[in-house]
């Protein structure tokens, strides 16, 4: 069975910082391309991070200089460092894994709030 996990999540004051953990399980971690998405209400769910198998980063405009994604192939982890947060920051943030070679294996976790207050 397949799990992803994200944990880090809560409440934070513009300016702050945050670490999101995702812990996968059910799958061979290091065959994954994995990404951080985030949806705030009312807004469609965006893309703010991604991490290739062999670890080569890609970014939104909005985050690039204050947030830093990266990944623990021996922990089956990903992580999303969030740096100089701001109130437009504030979503459910989700984790997700896609196969590097079979698509149709694309798995979502169950998301973590961020808030981010001004």
């Amino acid at each position: 069975q397949v799990q992803l996990v994200e944990s880090g999540g809560g409440l934070v004051q513009a300016g702050g910082s945050l670490r999101l953990s995702c812990a996968a399980s059910g799958i061979s971690f290091s065959s994954y391309a994995m990404g951080w998405y985030r949806q705030a209400p009312g807004k469609e769910r965006e893309l703010v991070a991604s991490i290739t198998t062999d670890s080569r980063t890609d970014y939104a405009e909005s985050v690039k200089g204050r947030f830093t994604i990266s990944r623990d192939n021996a922990k089956n982890t990903m992580y999303l460092q969030m740096n100089s947060l701001k109130p437009e920051d504030t979503a459910v943030y989700y984790c997700n894994a896609k196969h590097q070679l079979y698509r149709s294996r694309d798995y979502w976790g169950q998301g973590t709030q961020v808030t981010v207050s001004s």
